[in-house]
């Protein structure tokens, strides 16, 4: 406990904060995502209003709320719960060295999912019922009996379509814009390259999921077939975004530049797959994410 509370400085200075196990009930909604998921969910709001819009603060205040609702309550109280039931002993993606779980930690994660459905309905009802899908799939995710997390497959729907097709929807369907056919095109993209990623957040626990039992899609592909499944789809989003720049008559360079830098970050590490520990692979997840960050930037280009 005292290793994991003096981890760092950050650590110190909130524990110092927020006496007793204030301050992990905060790190077990893992911040350290909520840039990435803020990321992808504004994207969704941009698209909807356009550079213009954005400069002039069309549905502002609906798209605010909109992106504290799915980041810290819907998307911090899924992470907490997952804390809850699978009981990490090591590092767990978005929270090195994590703290001992707080006794109350379920009834909190559950109560912020919960308020975040309550404020949702403060948004038009596309928001609403993004959310409610997201919520309900939170819980089957994580929580037993049903737990999909640990059934290959399962898991892999429930992640590229909450967190690929969902999150930037949402903050779209805050906008009150209807949804067209093109954009439509370009958040089931997404949707394709979240199953792209996915197994790549699974392949450094692979020992660790290995020995508590759960069956995730990359434990049950392994290592070479996983890898392989994420360039597969990979390609075949960006196929995706090619065909929405056509649709809505757009030039797609900018999309091809981040196809390379996926295509770079995939071909090292299939390159490196034998060699590398699950420190690596681990780092290899984290270049991943950030080619995500790269094509939401080239999606932005684009489309907004």
């Amino acid at each position: 406990m005292t290793d994991a509370r003096a981890a760092t400085i950050w650590r110190r200075w909130g524990y110092g904060l927020l006496p007793g196990d204030g301050f992990s009930y905060f790190l077990h909604l893992r911040p350290a995502e909520w840039p990435i998921m803020a990321g992808h969910t504004l994207l969704g709001y941009v698209l909807a209003v356009g550079w213009s819009g954005l400069v002039a603060g069309d549905h502002l205040r609906a798209a605010v709320l909109a992106l504290v609702i799915w980041v810290v309550f819907l998307n911090g109280g899924t992470l907490a719960i997952n804390s809850v039931f699978d009981r990490d002993e090591g590092d767990i993606g978005y929270l090195r060295t994590p703290p001992p779980l707080p006794r109350h930690l379920l009834g909190f994660s559950v109560a912020l999912l919960v308020a975040g459905q309550a404020l949702a309905f403060a948004l038009p009802a596309g928001f609403r019922l993004a959310y409610a899908i997201c919520f309900a799939m939170s819980l089957a995710y994580s929580v037993p009996p049903f737990r999909f997390k640990a059934v290959a497959g399962v898991d892999w729907v429930i992640n590229m379509w909450g967190f690929g097709a969902l999150t930037p929807y949402a903050a779209w369907a805050a906008s009150g814009r209807p949804l067209d056919l093109g954009h439509a095109v370009i958040f089931l993209s997404f949707c394709a390259l979240f199953a792209g990623l996915y197994p790549l957040t699974q392949i450094y626990q692979l020992d660790e999921d290995r020995r508590r039992g759960d069956r995730t899609l990359a434990l049950i592909f392994g290592l070479d077939a996983s890898l392989w499944l994420a360039a597969g789809c990979v390609v075949f989003a960006f196929g995706g975004l090619s065909w929405a720049a056509t649709i809505l008559g757009r030039s797609a360079g900018p999309v091809l530049v981040a196809l390379a830098a996926w295509l770079v970050v995939l071909g090292i590490w299939i390159r490196e797959r034998n060699r590398w520990t699950p420190h690596q692979h681990q780092r290899g997840m984290y270049w991943a994410l950030a080619a995500w960050a790269v094509t939401d930037v080239a999606v932005l280009l684009v489309f907004a």
